[in-house]
């Protein structure tokens, strides 16, 4: 039987935008306090801090739990054209910045542990960097690069029309693959082309949408049994790498109550969408993080490393954490806000011209609660809002 709930009615959830937060600070703490030294990034450590910090990484796994709660709602209401757009706008521009930006500090710097010239500087403008036989500008890149791959196989299901309406078909067929692929098959080019040590967390976070938005089955609750349970397998594969890489990594009974803490912690954001009010502040405490996340490592590693011979390396932890907060929102007040709607008149413009001989309507799920202007500023002014959904 299906429980129908109401689906999200504001183009923001203020709750995940705080998830958001966390999700990057966690990552920041875990390079910072446990990876930083261990690995030799960092001249000195805070071994105090890294048995907790060494969790911080799961803080990407919330990333992509957020991801496919926020990109399958954003996803409802347009054609592929749309969200290809809106999902280029959303990460290009700051991209961009921020590469460049990492590029300018490690040049400067020429620190031998963070390489880089000019030519892995325009390699990375792809952001596929690594397929091109280039070290990525910084660390962080390679979870940016699924994030493509899962909004790419998103813009293909619009484009053949299947999105939303198999829905459930599709999860269940991808969170088969993958299982098959984790716990028998291991192949690497399977975990590139489908993401399949990380579906379970994307496809938790499509299914906790569907909840939301159609409310609960069988099916769907079947199904975010299964992805969990998997869940539980594939962090194995972080595990793994972080035992051959740096040497040490927490049990897989640790690993499996911190699993289940992150999921709890993504539903609790959900359940408390209602109770947090949105707002200017959230708004930007949100929009600062992907900035953040793409700044805070090799270029953080450098500052930590110059300023605390001079300063104490707990001072100089809280003067780069403050100042990568200020950077973060220069670039999202100032940079990534203005360009947004310009571009997307622009871009559209283009893929309309481009694709006007073969045109897919979107899916319609949305209801107006009032009458519809039909003038052209209105027309325009809808056409804009649709891009102004959810974003990661």
């Amino acid at each position: 039987m299906n429980t129908r709930t109401s689906e999200p009615n504001s183009s923001r959830m203020a709750s995940l935008d705080l998830l958001r937060l966390l999700a990057a600070l966690a990552v920041v703490f875990f390079h910072y306090c446990f990876r930083g030294a261990i690995a030799g990034d960092l001249d000195s450590g805070y071994p105090a801090a890294a048995p907790f910090a060494i969790y911080g990484y799961l803080g990407v796994n919330l990333f992509f739990l957020i991801s496919g709660f926020v990109i399958s709602w954003s996803a409802e209401g347009r054609n592929w054209q749309e969200f290809s757009v809106a999902r280029f706008v959303r990460l290009y521009p700051g991209f961009l910045v921020c590469m460049t930006v990492t590029f300018i500090v490690l040049a400067i710097a020429r620190d031998p542990r963070f390489p880089t010239d000019p030519l892995t500087y325009i390699v990375n403008l792809s952001m596929f960097a690594p397929a091109f036989g280039r070290l990525a500008m910084d660390g962080v890149y390679w979870s940016i690069m699924l994030e493509i791959v899962f909004y790419g196989w998103f813009a293909a299901l619009l484009l053949a029309g299947v999105y939303p309406r198999r829905k459930l078909t599709i999860v269940a067929i991808w969170l088969a693959i993958s299982a098959l692929n984790e716990l028998f098959i291991g192949s690497g080019a399977l975990r590139i082309v489908l993401v399949t040590a990380y579906a379970p967390f994307f496809a938790s976070g499509i299914l906790a949408y569907h909840l939301v938005s159609r409310g609960r089955s069988p099916e769907v609750l079947t199904l975010l049994a299964a992805s969990f349970l998997l869940s539980c397998k594939t962090i194995v594969f972080s595990q793994s790498w972080m035992i051959a890489h740096l040497g040490v990594a927490p049990s897989y009974p640790q690993l499996v109550a911190a699993n289940a803490a992150v999921h709890g912690i993504f539903a609790g954001a959900i359940l408390l969408r209602s109770v947090v009010p949105a707002s200017a502040t959230i708004l930007m405490l949100g929009g600062l993080t992907y900035p953040l996340y793409l700044l805070h490592q090799f270029i953080g590693y450098i500052l930590l490393n110059g300023l605390a011979p001079h300063i104490g390396k707990h001072a100089a932890f809280i003067v780069v954490l403050s100042g990568m907060l200020i950077v973060s929102f220069v670039v999202w007040r100032y940079i990534e806000m203005p360009v947004r709607k310009p571009l997307i008149r622009r871009l559209m413009s283009i893929m309309n011209h481009l694709t006007a001989g073969y045109r897919l309507q979107p899916h319609r799920y949305f209801i107006p609660t009032g009458p519809i202007s039909t003038s052209p500023a209105a027309q325009e002014a809808r056409s804009l809002d649709r891009f102004a959904g959810p974003e990661t």
